[in-house]
């Protein structure tokens, strides 16, 4: 069975609150995994919230990267979703898993699209 994409929902606990709370520090380890595995970064929006937590986005155009920190809790939650095979995607959550610094994580693939049959699109006049 052919699929459009593949959705990685990680699950990052245990990480160091302070790295958490740090924007710079999420944006730069999101943006070394995207570039470590050859994704191809088309656009970001990162925010960190009073008086505490970071959200990240990547799009690339592959599809995106995302990430939401509740350094409270020293705990994440990203995901991965991907089209195509330029890339290997489990290898970005890797690397992701281990520049936040999760002691404990598990990592949840989600197949998206899944197709049986070819969709045949009417040309246009």
């Amino acid at each position: 069975m052919e699929v459009l994409g593949s959705h990685l929902l990680l699950e990052l606990k245990d990480c160091n609150p302070e790295l958490l709370n740090d924007l710079s520090f999420v944006r730069r380890a999101m943006i070394k995994a995207a570039r470590d595995v050859g994704a191809t970064i088309v656009g970001e929006s990162f925010h960190r919230f009073s008086p505490q937590g970071v959200t990240g986005i990547l799009a690339i155009a592959e599809s995106h990267i995302s990430i939401h920190t509740w350094p409270e809790y020293g705990y994440a939650a990203a995901d991965i979703f991907t089209c195509g095979d330029s890339f290997e995607p489990s290898k970005a959550a890797e690397l992701l898993v281990q520049r936040i610094g999760a002691q404990d994580h598990s990592i949840t693939e989600v197949k998206r699209g899944l197709l049986t049959t070819p969709v045949s699109v009417p040309s246009q006049i």
